[in-house]
């Protein structure tokens, strides 16, 4: 990925005057891809998952803490949808501008419909801060979960918590 896709996000981070910072590594596809970088803050990188529905008429980014494992059967009744999987890598460009890997809630950013319903989990709510990627699979950005939803309703997200 090109450098402007993390610079976009730097960049409305800086204008928003919100704190962060910044750890760049290789790629990273996986969780444990993470975990095998040794991070200093890994207990605080989130895990993404970009979901649908059986019809592909709804889409959710869902996030949860890494370790976490997310049944998509009892999200599904949590929140009234219809049967849920992973959404492919194609849905994923289309609706976040973001390829396999570097899923994450910046991906909003991209999402100038809101087509996608951002999900945390409530866990994350007791977390100081969070690990995300900048749109791009080859940096992190560490930054409170209560500036995270900033930046996200800045460009029209809400974010639905429920316990997963």
């Amino acid at each position: 990925m090109p450098a402007e896709v993390k610079d976009k996000v730097f960049a409305l981070l800086d204008d928003m005057r919100i704190s962060y910072q910044v750890t760049q590594h290789i790629a990273v596809f996986t969780v444990e891809d993470m975990e095998n970088l040794r991070m200093e803050h890994i207990d605080n990188v989130v895990k993404n998952l970009f979901i649908r529905d059986d019809k592909k008429r709804n889409y959710y980014l869902l996030v949860i803490p890494k370790d976490k494992h997310a049944d998509l059967k009892d999200l599904q009744n949590k929140i009234g949808s219809r049967r849920l999987s992973l959404a492919n890598e194609d849905d994923l460009g289309k609706y976040l501008g973001l390829s396999k890997g570097a899923v994450t809630p910046f991906g909003a950013l991209n999402d100038q419909n809101n087509d996608v319903t951002i999900i945390m989990d409530n866990d994350l709510k007791n977390y100081g801060f969070i690990g995300v990627h900048p749109n791009d699979n080859t940096a992190t950005v560490w930054i409170s979960l209560t500036d995270l939803i900033k930046v996200l309703k800045s460009v029209n997200h809400d974010v639905l918590f429920i316990d997963v």
